[in-house]
């Protein structure tokens, strides 16, 4: 795979899966853009590690559930680049509680930023890339999204509406030589799992058939397939990598 000169952004890839995403596009050759919210640090190391392998990078701090905040995001991402090749819409929190229990706010966060993050990003982004008739929109959406999960309504909703959004989006823009489609992981090594019990850890080993957890390097690999010309005639799909979890 080459993605040689192309510009790729990636919301949330400061750290996990985001930035596992940022590293592999970057040693395909594409120029890096992080989007993150919080931590700087891990931001600027991202862009370290980017620029140690040869490409341009930069760090944008935005909240992608911010209209206006999303609107200068991209209008610097522009002028810095020209263009927008490759996004991912990564970016996504949960605020797991049973439904008698969730609090709105909880509702609201997750929505607000996982799904309408990613109807921001997009609808903003989207318009160089119909103008240019040509990029690769890559949403990350989830298997809870497919199956839901007790306890994480508010996140299931946000990722079954992302599958949603990417398969309409994808109709909308073929015509225009822009690719949507949506990669969805199963259980895999992040912050937000370390965090879990090992008895939970080890009941989920137990339901997937290769036997072992995901890495943020798997859903990398996957988003590298589906950013580049690789996957030229795909589009509209959602790319399930669970080690066969929902078989």
């Amino acid at each position: 795979m080459n993605l040689n000169g192309k510009i790729a952004l990636i919301t949330g890839g400061s750290r996990g899966i985001g930035k596992a995403i940022a590293l592999k596009l970057a040693s395909l050759g594409a120029n890096i853009v992080v989007n993150y919210t919080k931590s700087d640090a891990k931001a600027k190391e991202v862009i370290k590690l980017a620029e140690e392998m040869g490409v341009r990078a930069i760090a944008v701090k935005a909240d992608v559930s911010n209209k206006d905040d999303v609107e200068n995001f991209i209008n610097k991402v522009l002028d810095e680049f020209g263009r927008i090749d490759i996004l991912v819409n990564n970016a996504g929190i949960t605020r797991d509680n049973l439904l008698m229990r969730m609090k709105e706010e909880e509702w609201d966060d997750v929505i607000n930023i996982n799904l309408k993050g990613t109807f921001n990003v997009t609808k903003t982004a989207i318009r160089s890339m119909i103008k240019q008739k040509s990029g690769s929109i890559i949403n990350v959406a989830s298997v809870i999204g497919i199956t839901g999960n007790q306890g994480q309504c508010n996140y299931a909703a946000s990722k079954a509406g992302i599958i949603g959004f990417t398969k309409s989006i994808a109709k909308e823009v073929a015509k225009k030589k822009v690719r949507v489609n949506a990669v969805a992981p199963g259980f895999i090594n992040t912050d937000m799992t370390d965090k879990l019990p090992d008895k939970v850890k080890e009941e989920y080993l137990t339901k997937i058939p290769l036997n072992r957890l995901g890495e943020p390097e798997d859903i990398a690999n996957a988003v590298a397939f589906l950013a580049s010309d690789l996957s030229s005639y795909i589009t509209g799909q959602v790319l399930i990598v669970d080690g066969g979890l929902l078989i």
